[in-house]
């Protein structure tokens, strides 16, 4: 599977993309995350794009729905990925359109990641 969250605790959703991510499995990952998110206050999000490769074509990548409505419910989200991927991935992300701020680190940043998730805002 190349979307899936892989653990929910101390506030942070996190999900894990690897491969081609392909449209329905995002779906599937936001329909999971939407149920979690329902039954929180407030979370962040840490993006772990380990063996990336990029987005299949096809699907309806432009379907802002899960933005629309789950967004409010969003602190902050961090993207931790191959430098390579973070002008895309921050772009795919919306970062600067979302209602929170949106950053990506190196992995070797994953903890300087952590960190800047449990700050405030």
């Amino acid at each position: 599977m190349s979307a899936e969250i892989i653990d929910v605790s101390g506030g942070i959703l996190t999900m894990r993309i690897t491969g081609k991510l392909t449209y329905p499995e995002l779906r599937a990952a936001q329909k999971l995350a939407a149920t979690i998110l329902e039954s929180q206050s407030k979370m962040t999000i840490l993006v772990l794009a380990d063996d990336f490769q990029g987005w299949e074509r096809g699907g309806d990548w432009g379907d802002l729905s899960f933005q629309i409505e789950h967004d409010p419910s969003i602190q902050k989200m961090a993207v931790v990925g191959e430098r390579k991927w973070e002008e895309l991935a921050l772009i795919f992300v919306g970062k600067g359109f979302r209602q929170f701020p949106v950053e990506y680190f190196p992995p070797d940043d994953l903890a300087k990641a952590r960190l800047w998730l449990a700050t405030d805002p």
